[in-house]
């Protein structure tokens, strides 16, 4: 199947990899209840995934994204239909496994929301050797990459490290968000990491209860030479921003509930718009702020409109130093 990929992929500044895509379905009910029959809503399917989802909200604010992935089976064709619908020039990269499904279901009676994720496709080593060569080919002409989400079975810890080897000889920055072993096993070479306190929690092996710690732990990997920068996303409180030169606490926009789902995604994806832009790490950080605000206002993983984005990115308030490391 030919797609938008086939003649764009070495005009974008931005490449995404998603090793994990899902096919996201997100429904409605009245009350879930154990062992009755559920009767939804009608479904709502997007095409998801860390790295699939920058895309789209890349592609959204206007700037030229390239989206690699890896898929199979029909909830992969599925996903690969309607990211092409949805305009973001891709690469699939066939597998033998079925792309995984998450299901999201919105409680009606409680405002709650339930969500399901399942592990994902096992990908062998020569499917897993065809990413990387695709994403060398990709990357050969980017400004970012960024590689999003979590690693698959099959896949090992350190794929990650792999791909920053490579960005890091090619020198193009890597913007990385992901979990679990991915994160752990990164040893060196990203630009830029964001993570959630949980995430960052599994990753220096302590808890992180109060902003000093949260600091610390970013600060850690900073001098350990594991990354440039650390984002650090409290979700309605904000985020923090440490770099080699200081830290910054943001603060969030103030929005009346909705769904999170893919707030952090859309965070990534606006934060590399700025950088790509050509705009200061700060600078872009608020319009990550911003774009993560305004996938609150979306039904399911569908994804925000430029429009929000840029109306709440004038709401957003200036950084205030929390740290100076130059002190």
């Amino acid at each position: 199947m030919k797609t938008p990929a086939d003649s764009t992929a070495n005009a974008a500044p931005i490449v995404t990899l998603t090793m994990n895509p899902a096919l996201d379905i997100t429904t409605s009910i009245d009350r879930v209840q154990p062992t009755e029959k559920l009767r939804c809503q009608p479904a709502r399917y997007d095409p998801g995934g860390g790295g699939v989802n920058v895309a789209r909200i890349a592609h959204v604010l206007g700037e030229p994204v390239f989206a690699l992935f890896a898929a199979g089976g029909p909830s992969g064709g599925l996903l690969a239909t309607l990211l092409g619908e949805a305009g973001v020039p891709f690469r699939r990269v066939p597998i033998a496994e079925a792309t995984r499904e998450s299901f999201t279901v919105n409680e009606q009676c409680t405002g709650q929301q339930y969500r399901f994720v399942l592990p994902g496709a096992r990908l062998t080593v020569a499917e897993q050797e065809k990413c990387l060569d695709e994403l060398r080919e990709a990357a050969t002409s980017a400004r970012f990459v960024v590689a999003s989400g979590s690693l698959p079975p099959g896949v090992p810890a350190d794929f990650y490290q792999r791909v920053a080897d490579f960005c890091r000889q090619l020198d193009v920055p890597l913007i990385l968000d992901t979990s679990g072993g991915g994160l752990r096993h990164i040893r060196s070479g990203v630009f830029l990491l964001k993570a959630s306190v949980r995430e960052m929690s599994e990753c220096v092996d302590r808890e992180l209860v109060t902003e000093a710690d949260q600091l610390a732990a970013a600060y850690q990997l900073i001098d350990q030479r594991r990354a440039h920068a650390v984002v650090v996303s409290l979700g309605s409180h904000g985020a923090l921003l440490a770099t080699p030169e200081g830290g910054y606490r943001f603060s969030a926009v103030r929005m009346r509930g909705g769904s999170g789902v893919g707030a952090g995604d859309a965070m990534v994806a606006a934060i590399t718009v700025g950088l790509s832009r050509g705009w200061p790490l700060v600078k872009s950080v608020q319009l990550g702020i911003a774009a993560g605000a305004a996938m609150l206002m979306t039904p399911g993983t569908a994804a925000c409109s430029r429009a929000a984005v840029e109306e709440l990115f004038a709401l957003v308030a200036e950084p205030s130093a929390v740290t100076n490391r130059s002190a």
